[in-house]
């Protein structure tokens, strides 16, 4: 069609005469107007499907909140090394301070990102790219390997030591600020390099003084990270426990077995080859940190790897999109939930590739699966850990439909120890590089 066309009445009264068509056209419009499209759609056996008994569960205890931050990505990897430590120390309702891995993940994300101005001085301002970098600039949200990163390079502290301040439960006033410093700094330096023509040293000499005004900041709203502290907690039996001068890396290091080098992101998406590894480093965050990889396989292989690590007793960080078929309230994530094509009479549903292509899907949130429940050998519901307080589903726990794990999950964080030996063969591959842009972003 080489010219486009203008709707004539003739057309706006068959739209007109297609909707009377319906019977009950006029009942389903007066009863949209009044209560909305989900509460009308809402289907009512939904409580059946989402009973809150499960046959296989990690003891968890109380649930964070991370108010009105972008913080999941954070929240969920201390959720998984907090349930640890209340296995092996008997403490279950132990927290971990999700200011410490701010605050380093501000100053972090910072230090990359001016030196992806720098790496990319050359392009034009409105390269893709660059437009990228400029536009996520100290972006609250994040990935698994960018806490993995922090921690591995700072550790971490419990949360008694730097507890969460204003700025950490509603980020918006700190977030703008340093955005526009970031914004301002970018243009700095890219006129430094192609106006300019400063020197290597020179660039670096003022990146580093921008930096420097990040932290600053960071400490202004944060507060200042500490380098030592006591560890001090009383356990389930009541028993008292107290190690003095621990720094951040030490208290990680002897409490947790771990090398974060040993965990694996498994993603499931059907718009990208199976058996891949693919790699997204402009959305990495520490120089040198844990690089931000995934190893796409089938649903059924993702799967099978979080069930094998929750009955190894360790919760499993997943990255969903929550915004689809959830009631925040009740805790509850079901696929059919809302059976609102059924309720217009208008077919807009797409499988999860359809809606990976059109970027309808996103990881939009990151969780902790603690247990699921199994019957007559089937999987159909799972018991998921949310950072939204005691407030939002059972005492923050919500539930959620095998149907909804399949369709609106993208992202699951595995040991290797619980990987197939064929997945494990997987993660030798050299990953293939994604634009910034990919829709695993």
């Amino acid at each position: 069609m080489s010219e486009f066309e203008k709707l004539t009445s003739q057309q706006l009264q068959g739209y007109e005469a297609d909707f009377k068509k319906r019977p009950d056209a006029a009942v389903i419009a007066r009863a949209v107007m009044k209560n909305g499209i989900k509460a009308t759609s809402e289907d009512q056996n939904v409580s059946q499907r989402n009973h809150r008994v499960f046959s296989y569960e990690v003891k968890t205890g109380k649930v964070s909140n991370q108010r009105h931050s972008g913080r999941c990505w954070s929240f969920a990897t201390l959720n998984t090394l907090r349930h640890l430590f209340a296995s092996q120390y008997n403490f279950k309702d132990f927290e971990l301070s999700q200011n410490y891995l701010f605050f380093w993940d501000r100053v972090e994300r910072a230090n990359m990102f001016l030196q992806n101005i720098i790496a990319t001085a050359a392009l034009p301002f409105h390269d893709r790219l660059v437009d990228f970098y400029v536009a996520f600039a100290e972006n609250d949200g994040g990935q698994w390997a960018n806490a993995a990163s922090i921690i591995e390079k700072y550790g971490v502290v419990p949360e008694y030591v730097m507890p969460d301040t204003y700025n950490t439960k509603n980020t918006d006033d700190i977030a703008g600020v340093m955005k526009d410093l970031m914004h301002k700094d970018a243009l700095v330096l890219r006129k430094m390099i192609n106006e300019q023509h400063a020197d290597r040293a020179a660039v670096q000499q003022v990146k580093e003084k921008m930096v420097s005004e990040v932290y600053r900041l960071a400490v202004y709203a944060f507060g200042m990270p500490p380098k030592q502290f006591d560890l001090e907690y009383q356990d389930d039996d009541h028993q008292l426990h107290r190690q003095a001068n621990l720094s951040p890396l030490e208290f990680f290091h002897q409490y947790w077995n771990l090398n974060l080098r040993d965990y694996v992101v498994l993603t499931n998406a059907p718009d990208h080859k199976f058996n891949q590894v693919y790699s997204m480093p402009q959305q990495e965050n520490v120089v040198g940190g844990i690089p931000l990889q995934f190893v796409n396989v089938p649903f059924e292989e993702l799967q099978n790897s979080a069930v094998k690590q929750l009955k190894a007793g360790e919760t499993v960080w997943v990255g969903n999109d929550v915004l689809q078929q959830m009631d925040r309230k009740r805790g509850i994530m079901d696929a059919e939930l809302y059976k609102t094509e059924a309720l217009l009479g208008i077919d807009y549903v797409m499988d999860k590739k359809e809606r990976l292509e059109t970027r309808q899907a996103c990881v939009s949130h990151a969780m902790t699966l603690t247990g699921f429940n199994e019957a007559d050998g089937q999987i159909d519901r799972w018991k998921i850990e949310n950072s939204w307080g005691e407030e939002n589903g059972e005492k923050g726990y919500f539930v959620m439909t095998q149907k909804w794990f399949e369709d609106y999950t993208y992202e699951a964080v595995i040991n290797k120890h619980y990987l197939s030996p064929e997945l494990l063969q997987l993660t030798k591959q050299r990953p293939v590089q994604l634009t910034a842009w990919d829709s695993l972003q």
